[in-house]
């Protein structure tokens, strides 16, 4: 153990260590500034990630969601027939992840001008109250039953 204190650590957050793994995989590695990017807030429910790809085609982005994570990887291909007396455009690859809240939607994406845009969509859902019946049946002391999730 490293010795830090974890929000996550106490006993009321129940099920969110993915969270905490989350926001320690995203601390390591992320300062890389390539490329840029913008995040725009577009109208009360959407968000607007864009980033600059000068010099990239569609088919070398690649753009994958997994457990909350958006993930964008680009790669260039480089022309081996071309003689450079000087190189200041750099073609390099890059992953750039974005880690997205419960209800966040991936759209859909576009690619213009070198700029790709990845919209995104916060669903709102009217929260409901679910009331849960206490049985009157004295406690086991055996271990608690499998719980049915079909039945949730």
């Amino acid at each position: 153990m490293d010795g830090r204190v974890s929000l996550f650590s106490s006993p009321l957050f129940l099920g969110f260590e993915h969270f905490e793994r989350l926001v320690d995989s995203l601390s390591k590695g992320q300062e890389d500034s390539y490329p840029p990017y913008n995040i725009e807030q577009i109208g009360e429910h959407g968000f607007r990630i864009t980033l600059a790809l000068a010099g990239f085609k569609k088919e070398s982005i690649q753009i994958s969601l997994e457990n909350n994570q958006l993930t964008i990887r680009g790669k260039q291909e480089v022309d081996s027939r071309a003689v450079y007396i000087y190189r200041g455009i750099a073609t390099r690859q890059f992953i750039k992840t974005f880690v997205l809240a419960d209800g966040i939607e991936v759209k859909d994406a576009d690619f213009d001008n070198g700029l790709l845009h990845v919209n995104l969509l916060r669903i709102t859902n009217p929260s409901s109250v679910r009331v849960v019946e206490i049985n009157s049946s004295p406690p086991s002391k055996a271990l608690p039953r499998q719980i049915d999730k079909s039945s949730t």
